[in-house]
This record gives C-alpha cells, structure tokens and sequence, in this order.
C-alpha cells in the first residue's frame, strides 16, 4: 500500500532543538544559565491584565471566533493609534498568538503547489515553514526586482523591525513592495510584531497611508501581545487590514476551531487599553539594550542593524556555531544565525528578555 509522506517530512528540523547540545552545556556555568535565546518574556503579567482574564474565567460558552465586539473595538483602536491607520473599512480578527497565523496563512489564503511565497533572505523561519506545510516554492529575496515577472507569487512577507536582525525599512520601501504585490494580485503580510520597540530609528507599519495609499486592498498586519504585554502563554495576537481577506480569514478559521479562548480575549481588551504598562515594559527592554550592547561591543562583537526590536544581531566574524559554543561555555545561550537564512552564517541573535539580574552578569561572563 503506498502511503504519502508524512508532512512533517516537508519541515527542518525543529530550530530551538537543534541547541539543545549548547543549553546543555550552558547550562553546566556553576553560576548557571543566562538564556537570551529564544526571547521568551520573564517579567510578570500586568495585573490589570491577570484581573480581566480571572474576571472572565466562568466562561462556559463557546467564544466568537471574529472576537467579542469590546475585542475587535480595541483591537482597532490600538491599530489606528499604534500604526496611524483609519478604523474605517479596516478588517480585523485575533489570533491564537502570531505564530499560528503566520504559519497558517499561507494554507487559509488556498496557496499550494505551484505558487510562489517570498520572505526576507535573513527571516523568521515560520514564514518559510508556513508555506512548506502549504507546498509552495518559497524565494529568499530582499529584491523583488530578482523575482522577476513571475504572476505565480501569492503572498509576499515583509518584517518591520525584523527579526532578528532589528532592521526598519523605510516607508517608501514598504510602499514599493505593496505597490509591487497589488500589480500582480499577491497579498502582502507585514509581521509587525515588535513594531512598538523602535530604538534608534522608528518603524512604519503597512498600515501606514504612507505605505498602504489609504487602501487596506491585499495587505495584511500581523501583531502580538507575547513581547508588549508579555503575554506569550496566553497566546494572544490578532490581525487587520485588507476586509475582504479578513473575512475569507474569518470563514476558514471558523471551520478549523481556530478560536481565541473567551477569558483570553477579555485580558486582550485590558491589554489593548492600558499603555501604561507597555511603557514600563517597553523601558525595561530599553535598559537592558543598553547594558548588552555595551558589553557584547566590548568583548569585540560588532552589533548590525539593531536599531529596533527586541535582539541585537552580533558577529565576531566566525562561523556562528562557533560563538555559540564560545558563549555557551560562559553560560551564555543565543540563537545561531543560520536559523534565520543561509546568508546568516557567521551571526548569532541575542534576546533582550532575560532578568536585570542576569542581564547585568553578562558582562563579566564575556570577560572570563
């Protein structure tokens, strides 16, 4: 009996496995692990956040999948203050955090076999991922003008700040791509996930009317709450922009059971409208920014990019495996550039989401 592969065949191996020997050995530093890898928030929940989802916990009932009308009102007030976009005519839905929906959209837009996915030459893998599982061909560009004339392109990605090399692009490269994508009929999908964390230059999103012309027509924004309001285990992000690809979103998700959690949208309402507490976050990871760069630079690390976000994006002009071990046996776990694209070879990415206490050991580590 012939039996089709399993789809999991159609994926690399698991990135974060793949440092489970340098966690290991990190993890043996007497003075213990410092881990700025992943970049999982550590810092506790606001409580006004822990309150609103404690309040709405008695939630027998199936939630909406579109979101309680509170959560879609919020959601589109954050974007239109956040991003500068018009609420009018604006599509919106929340998501079970953004890795599921970036990981996902390829299959829910029907691209398949035949079609054609671009994503950053330096990217998050997901996006790559999202449309293996799709079984889309998939080209590596920061050029669209490589792509060629092709009408098979479906979706083109675009990451501001990226991740992880904190890149901005400009307005007027936004604008470009968007202008590109709506000649041939392809979706553009901005991940805007650290669009709140500009540093030393301040990001656009698509949703901007410098970039979209005022028309949400075939773009989409992807945001998250995991790094704003740390949020990460309630798995809390949402998407807006284009109505009509919304909707299609929205039929496709109710079929799936692709369904926020009704005590999760409510902490997602008191999240959106409290920026008090995204301001505190957001100056924590600015201190410490700060005290990594000055210690990675002085360990002879040159810093790239970087100037948004929530990494710094190093080299030391070696193979990236190479620093990894280096680090590790300092106690210190970073993500290998060779995650993120084939071009990053000799980077590494380092997180700004471990303790003030942890952050501030570093230095001393890398002197050792």
């Amino acid at each position: 009996m012939n039996r089709s592969a399993p789809v999991s065949s159609r994926l690399p191996e698991f990135t974060w496995d793949t440092l489970d020997a340098a966690a290991t050995l990190a993890a043996a530093h007497p003075e213990g692990l410092i881990n700025l890898s992943m970049g999982t928030p550590v810092d506790p929940v606001p409580e006004v956040i822990r309150r609103a989802l404690a309040d709405a916990s008695d939630a027998p009932g199936y939630p909406l999948t579109a979101g309680t009308p509170a959560l879609r009102a919020a959601i589109a007030a954050w974007v239109s203050r956040a991003c500068g976009a018009g609420v009018d005519g604006l599509g919106v839905l929340p998501t079970i955090g953004s890795k599921e929906l970036v990981a996902w959209l390829p299959t829910l837009l029907g691209i398949g076999p035949g079609d054609v996915v671009v994503v950053p030459s330096i990217a998050y893998p997901t996006y790559e991922d999202g449309a293996r599982l799709a079984g889309a061909t998939v080209v590596r560009t920061d050029s669209l003008t490589s792509v060629g004339p092709t009408s098979r392109v479906r979706l083109v990605w675009v990451n501001s700040p990226g991740n992880p090399t904190g890149r901005v692009l400009p307005a007027a490269h936004l604008r470009k791509v968007v202008d590109w994508a709506r000649e041939r009929g392809a979706v553009v999908a901005s991940d805007e996930c650290y669009l709140p964390l500009g540093w030393s230059a301040e990001p656009v999103s698509v949703l901007s009317p410098q970039v979209s012309g005022g028309s949400y027509d075939g773009v989409l924004a992807l945001h998250s709450l995991s790094k704003r309001s740390n949020l990460a285990g309630y798995r809390a992000g949402f998407v807006a922009g284009d109505p009509a690809l919304v909707a299609e979103l929205l039929k496709v998700r109710k079929h799936a059971g692709m369904i926020v959690p009704a005590p999760v949208q409510a902490a997602m309402v008191a999240a959106l409208d409290d920026e008090r507490h995204a301001e505190e976050q957001r100056e924590r990871y600015r201190a410490r920014r700060e005290v990594l760069r000055a210690a990675f630079t002085e360990a002879g690390f040159t810093v790239e990019h970087s100037e948004a976000g929530l990494y710094l994006w190093l080299t030391r002009g070696e193979d990236c495996w190479e620093t990894v071990d280096w680090l590790a046996r300092r106690g210190i776990l970073v993500a290998a550039g060779v995650f993120y694209g084939p071009t990053a070879g000799q980077y590494v990415r380092v997180a700004l989401t471990e303790s003030d206490e942890h952050v501030a050991a570093v230095a001393g580590r890398l002197r050792a």
